[in-house]
């Protein structure tokens, strides 16, 4: 079973020290630095290489078994299942960070894709002109003006930084369904389907796109973190038209909430 993002998050931490760099002291080059936020980069770089080699041996090889497996249709459904299982802690964040309009908005599509949508594997409420909103934690503690702290790549996650890493731990021990399972027999293995279920569904729609991407960069490391940085303000601003980064085959599978 893959580890939650707290227990990683607490595992990282004696590490952090001894994976920082130096600051440069050229003023050029000392822009580019705190610019990039990665005071932490040779740690990061091991463990970005850690990432890619677990991702080379299982994870894609899985990502495209399941594609092979699910039509594109029973994907979709799936993906759409999982999704509509967020709405829940995607209203919340948005509430607390007073986006009462998406907040309304987020509680229609999970009501409409429910019922109309046959629990969720359909998305009715898109095509209904009922935008799907961005709302976790992490982006609720920079609503509520809470630092960043340094970019961070962990163990299995991937891109992340301190402040996310708290926000998802709430995401998860705040997620309604969690304690639903509870009230089951197999509440451990329902929640570890959901997570990794959710995890190869975005590997498998990402496969050409991220091979593309490492084939091209000079320097992948270095490309996917601005790439991340990138996509990651754009959802902090709530930014719908800002372009979408692939979703991350490193996250933690299901974790998002």
């Amino acid at each position: 079973m893959i580890l939650g993002r707290p227990a990683i998050a607490l595992l990282a931490v004696p590490l952090l020290l001894a994976g920082c760099a130096s600051v440069p002291r050229d003023p050029a080059t000392r822009a580019v630095f705190k610019a990039n936020n990665d005071p932490l980069e040779p740690l990061n770089r091991r463990t970005f290489a850690f990432n890619l080699f677990l991702d080379r041996i299982l994870i894609k090889p899985i990502a495209k078994g399941y594609r092979r497996a699910l039509p594109g249709p029973g994907r979709d459904a799936i993906r759409h299942f999982l999704d509509n299982l967020d709405e829940p802690i995607v209203f919340a964040n948005t509430a607390l960070q007073g986006r009462f309009r998406d907040a309304g908005t987020t509680a229609a599509r999970f009501l409409v894709n429910s019922i109309a949508g046959f629990a969720g594997l359909d998305d009715p409420a898109s095509r209904g002109k009922l935008r799907k909103q961005v709302g976790d934690f992490g982006q609720t503690l920079w609503a509520w003006g809470i630092p960043e702290g340094p970019y961070l790549i962990v163990p299995v996650i991937g891109p992340s930084s301190p402040r996310d890493l708290v926000g998802s731990g709430v995401d998860v021990y705040g997620d309604p369904f969690r304690y639903i399972a509870r009230q089951g027999h197999y509440p451990t293995a329902l929640t570890a389907g959901r997570t990794v279920v959710d995890g190869i569904d975005k590997r498998s729609r990402n496969i050409e796109s991220l091979e593309e991407m490492q084939r091209e960069a000079v320097d992948y490391y270095a490309s996917f973190r601005s790439l991340f940085r990138q996509n990651r303000a754009a959802e902090l601003r709530n930014n719908a038209s800002a372009p979408p980064l692939p979703p991350d085959f490193y996250e933690d599978p299901g974790s998002a909430r």
